[in-house]
């Protein structure tokens, strides 16, 4: 709120308009039905990110299209709503997470099991960390490529 009323009192409206419809999908989680609590700050940042990966492939389409004037708003409001979220974990934790708990379980024999293995051990990981702060792609990529190192 304190980045909203900075916005402005510096009568910068681009900014304010971003920071307001953020605000708006906020708020509109908030009220979904069933819903008893508060907007946990794990959905919040699963709403920037989702912001964030809008705006940055409509900058990608404006490219495509020579409209670099839109493509030039569209990327500062993707750098402004970068901004406000927590850096991603690195590949380096998420490999050491992700040896730990392959570590703990028990090696899969044959190729039905090894897609149940690679399901228990996204279990344990989102068990341990938090889905808002990893590249859920790379986690991906990562889980498949130790699991296919200790399976060979």
């Amino acid at each position: 709120m304190s980045e909203l009323k900075g916005a402005m009192k510096s009568r910068n409206t681009a900014k304010s308009t971003v920071i307001r419809s953020i605000l708006a999908e906020v708020y509109a989680a908030d009220k979904a039905p069933g819903r008893a609590e508060v907007v946990p700050s794990s959905t919040i940042y699963a709403i920037l990110r989702k912001a964030v990966q809008r705006r940055a492939e409509s900058a990608a389409e404006f490219e495509k299209a020579s409209r670099s004037d839109l493509a030039q708003k569209e990327q500062q409001e993707a750098e402004l709503l970068q901004s406000f979220l927590p850096p991603l974990l690195p590949e380096a934790e998420i490999d050491h997470v992700l040896r730990d708990i392959l570590a703990a379980q028990p090696q899969p024999a044959g190729e039905g099991n090894a897609k149940k293995a690679l399901g228990n051990v996204y279990k344990a990981f989102y068990a341990k960390v938090d889905r808002s702060l990893v590249n859920t792609d790379l986690v991906r990529e990562r889980a498949e490529a130790l699991l296919s190192e200790t399976s060979s």
